[in-house]
């Protein structure tokens, strides 16, 4: 028996409308006018014949009938959306997703070789700001993505670990003075935080046991490893630094390690993509350049903590 389903245009606007609760952002994710998303909602409501949404003031709210319709619906697009993805055309070229300090500190310049030596593969790399590392494949137009984390990923995505994140600070050579700083250095120094929480300094004292000797207190705050590391080169301060992202500038003399000791995050990069989809061999060629560009990186020789 043929079952009467309204039309998927209509459910589209409505799963939209419904998340956002917002009839001008649904429109916009979707590419489509207000006025648009206002029709499809009609039909949707003369199909179940019943209002699925209400204006309080100037709030948009569900009303009962699409509260219990708003979970299947959202499931069942993820679900084609996942099905689709499986099936999407191998077009020779990988759609990368990688955060900002990375990309300019670490990944371009390797990027650029892979090209030169993988012509019939093109990798189109986005370069995002994330304050936790994280990518959607249904509803991101990313093929794959380097984050840090863990490692806990999705069952459906391969991983492949790059490198560890180690912490260390990070300051103008000037401001050296020509040998490693000791306590009292660090306790005078101004503190430049790459994170607006502050967790990258607090990491790195606590685990060099000096937490209750240097405050966290006043320093600059930016919410990027790139922004601290630039602002410490430039004299205004000590900043928390990665050691590969920093290693290319300390061997050139653009940056100074006041305190060579470097604490790991417990996090590290890593390289993921969907199992599902197709065309795996890619991924694994992009990985395997990847391993063999980080086993040829030269760090400066530093004491690691754990």
């Amino acid at each position: 028996m043929t079952r009467r389903l309204p039309p998927l245009y209509a459910l589209r606007a409505f799963e939209a409308a419904a998340r956002h609760l917002s009839f001008t952002r649904a429109a916009d994710e979707l590419a489509i006018t207000q006025s648009a998303v206002s029709r499809h909602i009609r039909t949707l409501e003369d199909h179940f014949a019943c209002r699925l949404f209400e204006r309080r003031g100037r709030a948009l709210h569900l009303t009962e009938p699409a509260r219990l319709l708003l979970p299947g619906v959202h499931d069942g697009f993820e679900s084609l959306e996942r099905a689709c993805a499986t099936l999407r055309v191998e077009d020779g070229t990988l759609r990368l997703k990688a955060p900002s300090t990375l990309t300019m500190r670490w990944l371009l310049a390797r990027l650029s070789l892979f090209r030169a030596r993988h012509a019939d593969l093109e990798v189109q790399l986005t370069s995002a700001w994330m304050d936790l590392d994280r990518v959607d494949f249904l509803h991101e137009p990313f093929d794959c993505a380097v984050l840090l984390g863990a490692g806990t990923f999705s069952d459906e995505w391969h991983s492949v670990r790059l490198f560890e994140e180690w912490l260390i600070p990070v300051c103008a050579p000037g401001a050296l003075g020509g040998q490693p700083w000791d306590v009292s250095r660090l306790q005078q120094a101004e503190l430049v935080h790459p994170t607006p929480d502050r967790r990258d300094w607090r990491r790195w004292l606590q685990a060099m046991g000096l937490a209750d000797q240097v405050s966290l207190r006043g320093g600059q705050v930016f919410d990027t490893l790139e922004l601290g590391i630039v602002a410490a080169a430039r004299g205004y301060g000590v900043s928390i630094g990665d050691l590969a992202m920093v290693a290319e500038d300390v061997h050139l003399g653009r940056l100074a390690l006041p305190w060579p000791s470097a604490v790991s995050s417990g996090d590290s990069y890593y390289l993921v993509w969907p199992k599902a989809r197709l065309g795996q061999e890619r991924f694994e060629r992009l990985a395997e350049f990847l391993l063999a560009e980080v086993a040829g990186m030269q760090l400066p020789d530093v004491q690691l903590r754990r």
